[in-house]
């Protein structure tokens, strides 16, 4: 029986990436890297951005969350830790736009799996970090 969501396809909407590159983003991602990174930027980039990307970071460790949901997860924050993408994340002010349509496209894709919980977790790490 064909399972509909084994190989969903997410829209990163102006962001010109394809599905299998998208998963090789995957290989970038790593607790440490993505911390590190959060660190770094927290006050450089969208609160919404730094939201989604807790989000997914969460949703990540949710056991509820199924196993092809987490497999959209991680290219997701393996392309938002990695430096060099379609737009430098060095460049001021559009350097994290690539960034946010790539993860705000994978929470579309997992709106439903995304637990009132995994939110109020990732706000309450922005409240930590913005105050």
């Amino acid at each position: 029986m064909d399972n509909e969501f084994e190989d969903p396809e997410i829209d990163f909407g102006d962001v010109d990436i394809d599905q299998e590159e998208f998963a090789g983003y995957a290989d970038n991602y790593s607790e440490e890297d993505f911390w590190d990174k959060l660190f770094k930027y927290a006050v450089k980039i969208s609160r919404t951005l730094l939201e989604q990307a807790l989000i997914l970071f969460y949703a990540l460790q949710d056991p509820n969350v199924p196993a092809w949901a987490k497999a959209s997860i991680l290219p997701a924050l393996g392309y938002f830790i990695f430096p060099i993408d379609v737009i430098p994340d060095v460049i001021p002010v559009v350097g994290f736009t690539d960034d946010a349509s790539v993860i705000a496209g994978v929470i579309a894709l997992l709106n439903a799996y995304l637990s009132p919980v995994t939110r109020k977790k990732a706000q309450a790490k922005i409240e930590e970090f913005l105050g």
